[in-house]
């Protein structure tokens, strides 16, 4: 096994160790409003959408996760699977690994064959070239395209990048790229001066991937000979993230740390186009077993219905008009950055 697929199992392993499915974040923090006389009638059709062309049964997906291994092929494929019983799109861990281990490529294409019709959300690093995502994207037959930016991550990581200019090859891969494409964090949040930048660059979605989920610094860290455990502390909570993000009107997805359907909704609130999750689905999955998860995202599908039923809605574009309030801690947050 290569380096680079070895520590794709690696990640796969430290991703469960270290999860925690009762981790407090800034959802935590965060309350609605609710109307104790909804007026409204629970309908799962007000819960549909519309997703880079295609309709969607739900505003939240499978966000990005792995590729590149043996344990990973097998992830992909349930997940594939899943997301095609569900009418959820997908979005696949770093396949810049393709660039120099061509071989890896079923890993990531499963997911594909098992969801042919679907959403796929192809995902690369930085660095990768323009004409590298453009042919890892007609491979999958991508609808999207995320480009992570994670810096935290690679200077954690031992054998990590340590050169962080991607500017140039960011607008590089804006100009090659037709399909959309979303800059997209590893769970330390965007800031509001980046998304202000990359949206003068041309770019329109963002991923905010705020702290509160997964901590890569954490994972590498225990990788690592040295003791960078100080990196952990480092994310921005995903709803300051959100809030950033709304500041600067575009378009963008909410996601880090969401455990249940009322995080959904508190995402969809906070302005978010989508919801991603990635580790709780993740370890649903590798902890129980393909049905489990599936039920658990149907699960989620009525549970979101009924949410949006409680608080006196029927669609997803009132969802921003529901109120809502901070605890002081997060409150004080949000009064010193915005």
């Amino acid at each position: 096994m290569s380096i680079r697929s070895n520590r794709k199992e690696e990640h796969l392993t430290l991703a469960q160790m270290f999860f925690d499915s009762q981790k407090q974040n800034s959802f935590d923090q965060m309350h609605l409003l609710r109307p104790a006389l909804p007026e409204s009638t629970v309908d799962l059709k007000s819960i549909q959408t519309q997703m880079f062309g295609k309709k969607v049964s739900v505003p939240f997906f499978i966000n990005a996760m792995t590729g590149g291994s043996k344990k990973s092929f097998k992830v992909n494929q349930s997940l594939g699977k899943i997301a095609n019983k569900t009418q959820i799109a997908l979005a696949l861990g770093s396949a810049s690994i393709l660039v120099k281990e061509h071989s890896q490529l079923d890993s990531f294409l499963i997911a594909r064959e098992e969801n042919p019709d679907g959403i796929i959300i192809a995902n690369i690093n930085a660095k990768t070239s323009a004409d590298d995502a453009q042919a890892i994207i007609d491979e999958l037959n991508a609808d999207a395209l995320q480009v992570h930016l994670n810096s935290v991550q690679e200077i954690a990581m031992p054998e990590g990048q340590r050169d962080f200019h991607s500017l140039d090859q960011l607008r590089k891969i804006r100009q090659k790229v037709t399909i959309p494409i979303i800059i997209k964090e590893v769970g330390f949040g965007l800031d509001q001066a980046t998304i202000h930048l990359l949206k003068k660059e041309g770019f329109d979605y963002f991923d905010v991937a705020g702290s509160g989920g997964t901590n890569f610094a954490q994972i590498e860290n225990a990788r690592n000979a040295s003791d960078v455990s100080y990196l952990e502390t480092l994310g921005l909570s995903t709803v300051v993230s959100a809030m950033m993000a709304k500041k600067e009107k575009v378009n963008f997805i909410v996601s880090g740390g969401v455990r249940n359907p009322l995080d959904i909704l508190k995402g969809l609130v906070l302005g978010g186009k989508y919801v991603g999750i990635s580790n709780f689905f993740l370890q649903a999955l590798m902890q129980n077993d393909e049905e489990y998860l599936l039920n658990m995202i149907q699960n989620w599908q009525k549970e979101l219905a009924n949410l949006i039923a409680i608080f006196g809605k029927n669609n997803l574009k009132d969802l921003t008009s529901i109120k809502q309030y901070y605890d002081l801690p997060l409150k004080s947050i949000i009064e010193q950055l915005l």
